[in-house]
């Protein structure tokens, strides 16, 4: 498996997608703090009254968006609560899986690898380091441009981040076990990106959440990926705010080990 693992690295640091992915994330965010620079800093303000962008009504608004804001509350709204980074990155895992399919690369890697579980498990290996390596660089940018922009909110302590992050780690590689599975079972781009838009974003999740609450039938959908991110705690207080590595544990083992039970089963 770490063969594999190896060769998969390789191929990653070598792959455009990875830096075009990792690019968008980064767009995004900066587009976001300017808008927050424009509507909550005072420099800011003066700008978006010039071009005619904010009337001084909206401006009384806007001074009061950073109150009780530090960093890792606007890391959150930057896009891990509202799906952005699930959605971008399940689009990477599912071009970086579905692309041995396409070029026939598989075949050669099961001719090498008889032992197929070892295919699934280099799969979330390398998708965990690259989630890492996405998650830390969005952060320290949020922390550079927190600088560039004037916006200035407090930083948060390292404890905290620290919990935050590895939470989080854990709940996005799940979720790209999940893009995995899908993308073994159908061998589809097409399939692997609606997987990623609908569950990344949760706009499959919720609307069926509101439906079933309607019937009290849906507390069950609390503890998918897209609603323990959204619920999940920036601090540690109790035992209960460690539930959030449970579910991401389960949904790891558990959409790993149906990847690689059909990938068994499949003919290549």
């Amino acid at each position: 498996m770490f063969n594999l693992l190896r060769m998969d690295l390789y191929r990653i640091k070598r792959s455009k997608s990875l830096y075009v992915c990792l690019g968008v994330m980064l767009f995004m965010m900066v587009m976001v703090m300017g808008m927050v620079w424009l509507v909550a800093t005072p420099q800011g303000q003066d700008t978006a009254l010039h071009i005619g962008m904010l009337s001084p009504e909206d401006l009384k608004d806007g001074s009061s968006m950073l109150e009780g804001e530090n960093t890792l509350s606007m890391f959150r709204q930057n896009g891990m609560d509202g799906g952005s980074y699930s959605l971008i990155f399940g689009i990477w895992v599912m071009l970086f899986v579905c692309a041995d399919y396409q070029n026939g690369f598989i075949k050669n890697i099961m001719a090498l690898h008889q032992n197929r579980w070892n295919y699934v498990g280099s799969k979330v290996l390398a998708a965990g380091v690259v989630n890492l390596f996405y998650l830390l660089i969005q952060f320290l940018f949020l922390l550079l441009l927190n600088q560039l922009f004037g916006i200035r909110v407090p930083c948060t302590g390292w404890k905290d981040v620290l919990f935050y992050l590895s939470w989080v780690w854990l709940l996005t590689t799940a979720f790209a076990a999940l893009i995995i599975l899908i993308c073994v079972i159908t061998r589809s781009v097409a399939a692997g990106a609606l997987a990623a838009v609908f569950l990344g974003t949760g706009s499959l999740v919720m609307p069926l959440y509101g439906i079933l609450q309607q019937f009290h039938l849906g507390e069950w959908l609390k503890y998918t990926i897209y609603m323990t991110m959204n619920r999940g705690a920036d601090q540690y207080h109790s035992l209960s705010d460690l539930s959030v590595y449970l579910i991401g544990v389960v949904f790891l083992l558990l959409y790993g080990g149906l990847a690689g039970v059909i990938l068994r089963k499949q003919d290549i």
